[in-house]
């Protein structure tokens, strides 16, 4: 890889429609996760420990406190030509938005040039996971590929919902590739499995560039990577597959090699909250050797208070942030971001709280998530009666999971 000028392009511009009303005042990439993060914090993560530090984010849909988090927390040494640099849409080929990620990457074809590097690294903005993408560069280089897609095996059932891959005999060149079937193939071996694409590619630059001017000429395409641009590679036998499973993280434990989880409904979030909060968590936050960077505030650290009989201050099994205070609550199963209050005599459990939010006495939250500046108040709940939920306008997950969108007050 050191051979290979790199340009990296982190696909940030999606809506994530299906996060509402998470995404209702933001992009997608820019929902806080883990307490102190933004899930746009793990894919930049992944590239800056790579030694993958030319970076472009492009930017679209409601951008503002994603631009501004990035422009205030990535700030990388410009010296050594390192940088990440947000792009929003800029409609220089016309008056009109993206219309897919393909698109996104075709209308930003203008960095590419400019920069003039040897391979193109293209990831999605909307999953956590680590991963040391320069292992994936070498392999690319090794096999002589214009196209390689990162990909996992998941079970069948949940492939619908991705990519799929089929490889030829040698287990690494793509023979087929389908977005979203809705009968997925089986691995060889394995017919409960399917290959699925993981959303990041890594591209000798004049493959890209030759297939985005294919596709932008295409009037029937949709101009995505997944559906249009990978599945024409494939048909040119340019296209290779890279297993995540194979991906070897310094600090990595078992029980989180391989973790990787796709933020694209509320289901998903929470559960990929739940995972924190284990005692062995499946994600482990706590590797040293691979830290997941973003900004921390400067409050204080956390604060628990009151020991009186029923009225005990406490956390367990709990990701708790800088800036809490639980006074008085009970706290099981949860994550807790900057500045949460949880007061007396309130029960919080298998929840997810984000910044400033407030659970006043006696108030009980469960199997929710709380936005940033929600106040519940006292004597409310919020999750234990999913119908009551649903008569006060509040949203209720398919996995049964209410979510309080940002700053709404929900009275007793």
């Amino acid at each position: 890889m050191d051979r290979q000028r790199v340009l990296c392009l982190v696909l940030a511009g999606g809506a994530g429609t299906r996060l509402g009303p998470l995404t209702a005042d933001r992009a997608k990439s820019a929902v806080p996760f883990g307490g102190l993060y933004r899930v746009v914090d793990f894919a930049l993560t992944n590239l800056v420990n790579s030694r993958l530090r030319r970076i472009y984010v492009l930017t679209q849909y409601k951008s503002h406190s994603l631009n501004r988090h990035i422009t205030t927390t990535w700030r990388l040494s410009n010296l050594l030509e390192n940088y990440v640099t947000p792009v929003p849409a800029q409609q220089r080929l016309g008056p009109r938005w993206q219309t897919g990620s393909a698109d996104a990457i075709y209308q930003s074809l203008n960095l590419i040039h400019a920069d003039r590097p040897d391979i193109v690294v293209v990831v999605g903005a909307d999953h956590v996971y680590r991963m040391d993408l320069s292992q994936m560069i070498d392999a690319h280089v090794a096999w002589g590929a214009g196209a390689t897609v990162a990909a996992i095996p998941v079970a069948r059932k949940e492939a619908t919902q991705f990519g799929v891959v089929q490889t030829a005999p040698d287990g690494h060149l793509i023979e087929l590739f389908l977005e979203k079937p809705s009968d997925p193939a089986g691995r060889p071996g394995r017919p409960d499995r399917a290959l699925v694409s993981m959303g990041n590619y890594v591209f000798d630059t004049d493959v890209l560039v030759e297939a985005l001017h294919k596709d932008a000429a295409d009037e029937g395409s949709r101009h995505s990577m997944g559906g249009d641009i990978i599945p024409a590679l494939a048909r040119e036998r340019t296209a290779y597959v890279y297993d995540f499973l194979q991906n070897k993280v310094p600090g990595a434990e078992p029980r989180d090699a391989g973790y990787w989880r796709e933020m694209g409904t509320v289901d998903s979030y929470f559960d990929a909250h739940m995972d924190l909060c284990a005692i062995h968590p499946m994600f482990n936050l706590y590797n040293r050797e691979w830290p997941i960077l973003t900004h921390v505030p400067p409050d204080p650290p956390a604060k628990f208070v009151n020991d009186d009989g029923d009225r005990l201050g406490r956390a367990i099994d709990s990701v708790v942030s800088n800036g809490v205070i639980v006074s008085g609550g009970l706290v099981r199963n949860s994550v807790l971001s900057p500045g949460a209050r949880v007061n007396s005599w309130s029960r919080v459990n298998r929840a997810v709280i984000l910044h400033n939010a407030l659970v006043s006495c006696h108030a009980v939250v469960e199997n929710a998530i709380l936005d940033k500046n929600v106040v519940v108040e006292e004597g409310a709940t919020v999750g234990v009666d999913k119908e009551h939920d649903r008569a006060r306008g509040l949203v209720v997950s398919s996995g049964g999971i209410t979510v309080v969108g940002k700053g709404q007050v929900v009275p007793r």
